[in-house]
């Protein structure tokens, strides 16, 4: 009987820590989480003081209006003794079928420009034919090990990191993105890893988190974006992306998924594009 309750104790207590750590990331006070979600201040108060314990429903309400990633409403779960409820198999798994075949679509749609799929850290889990083609045209991406990862290969000086033009403002603008665009804009354990990994690379701007404005000259024409160049026989091939996430997911990897498109930023790109593809393909 004690055992019992000493489990339940420390359920609680966990819990209680959680909660209170997911409502100070969001920046809500408890009397705002209890109009949000219909739950009183003082059942949220005895939480995360862990004098009790909510029922399953109670708890996935406070973790819906909180937006809390599906793998943490997962540990939320187990926190509070209940089980997961999110499925947690991989992108590729059987019932993920439909959405692969749907992304499938996508990328391969995409060509003659590349598209790339990716996880929550931005390995490359598919991709179209024209971006392998693209890549290979700077690079011999064959003698890269696996997994590929998007950021790793614009970070590394023997990747593509020599022919990325205006590095420090491209560099500033993808770590800034790492935040941004982590799932449930919270970093998390390895997106951590993944940022002090691409740190370590020479060169890497140490205030990126700052602001710095734009550094277009003032010869270029005004863009609504900032673009990632490429430079091809002394020619600056401009890009910019569109990034896709798959719509009100209930399963943990289709939450995580990220699928890139990428788009010439002007005329002369889409031309010299066509050209840089059809010369590799000749060459080879």
């Amino acid at each position: 009987m004690n055992a019992t309750r000493d489990d339940r104790k420390g359920h609680a207590n966990e819990l209680g820590d959680l909660l209170r750590y997911w409502r100070d990331v969001r920046g809500v006070s408890q009397l705002d989480l209890s109009l949000e979600a219909g739950i009183s201040q003082r059942q949220i108060s005895f939480i995360e003081s862990g004098r009790s314990v909510p029922g399953r429903d109670t708890l996935l309400t406070l973790a819906q209006t909180l937006d809390v990633p599906l793998r943490e409403r997962n540990a939320l779960l187990l926190a509070a003794g209940y089980a997961p409820v999110y499925s947690e198999a991989p992108w590729n798994a059987q019932e993920m079928h439909g959405v692969v075949r749907a992304l499938e679509r996508v990328v391969r749609q995409h060509d003659p420009f590349p598209a790339l799929v990716m996880d929550r850290d931005w390995n490359v889990l598919m991709s179209n034919d024209a971006a392998p083609r693209f890549f290979n045209c700077f690079i011999d991406m064959a003698a890269r090990d696996g997994p590929r990862n998007v950021l790793h290969l614009i970070f590394d000086p023997h990747g593509m990191r020599p022919f990325v033009a205006d590095w420090e403002t491209v560099a500033r603008s993808l770590l800034q993105r790492v935040y941004r665009e982590s799932v449930g804009h919270v970093i998390g354990d390895s997106t951590k890893r993944l940022l002090d990994e691409l740190l370590a690379y020479p060169d890497v701007p140490r205030d990126w988190k700052a602001h710095h404005g734009s550094s277009a000259s003032s010869t270029s024409p005004a863009l609504p974006v900032i673009p990632l160049g490429f430079i091809s026989e002394g020619k600056v091939l401009r890009y910019f992306s569109m990034v896709s996430t798959v719509g009100t997911p209930q399963n943990i990897a289709a939450q995580e998924l990220r699928v890139e498109c990428m788009f010439p930023a002007d005329d002369e790109t889409e031309a010299r594009h066509s050209q840089l593809l059809a010369a590799h393909a000749t060459a080879r």
